[in-house]
Order: C-alpha cells, then structure tokens, then sequence
C-alpha cells in the first residue's frame, strides 16, 4: 500500500521540439499529416480537375496557374505527401500481417518508405511540374 502513496520523482520533458523520435514514429507522424494535407486539399485539386476540363479557355487559365513557381511547389508538396502516404500505407498493411515487426525490420522498412517515397516525388515531379 505505501507503495501506491508514493510518487515517483521522474523527469520531465514536455519540449517536443527537443524529444528524439526514433525512425518509425516520424514516418508515423507525417503518415498522419500527409493524409490529412491531401484530404484539406482534395477540394482544391477536384476544383482544378474540374475546371481544367471545362472547356479550353479553362484549361489554359489552369495550365497558366500551374505555371506559377509558388503553385509548383505546392503541388510539388502534395505530390510528396501522396508518394509517402502510399509508401508507408503499404509499409502498414505489411505490419497488419506480422510482416517486418521486429524492432530492426520495422528501421529498416521505414527507412524503405522514405527513400522510395523521395525517389517517386523526384521522378515524379521532375516528368509532371517541370
């Protein structure tokens, strides 16, 4: 009992800014923001899909929109934001199967994840935005 009245006097660090994540809790993490930035932003890309097949004249105005390097870097960002979700939902269904759950097999596919997710984005927005 006079265990459960004592309290233990651990440190404390609350800077999260400070705190070393180990290689799959930060693929974890942008997993999470990659999915909600793509899910924010599929009305704008539904809207540039869909004026970009209205008609010629709005298809020039989006063509001319995507001209624009602040527009190419988003698109660039959304790009990578699908690659890496893809990458890493792959990476997760892997792990739904005992596949790779050890502690250095799940290093070394988040490891996967990122390269592969950073090679897709470079082909990728090398061959569409430039």
């Amino acid at each position: 009992m006079a265990e459960l009245t004592m309290k233990k006097k651990r440190p404390k660090n609350l800077d999260l800014l400070t705190i070393k994540q180990p290689l799959p809790a930060v693929l974890s993490i942008l997993h999470r923001v990659s999915g909600a930035g793509l899910f924010l932003f599929l009305p704008v890309l539904l809207w540039l899909l869909q004026s970009s097949l209205a008609s010629p004249e709005s298809f020039a105005m989006v063509k001319g929109l995507a001209g624009n390097i602040v527009v190419k870097v988003i698109l660039l960002g959304l790009l990578w934001a699908y690659c890496h979700h893809f990458c890493a939902g792959i990476r997760y269904l892997l792990l739904d199967g005992h596949i790779g759950i050890e502690k250095e097999a799940a290093r070394m596919t988040a490891k996967i994840s990122f390269a592969v997710s950073l090679l897709a984005t470079v082909i990728l927005g090398g061959l569409l935005l430039w």
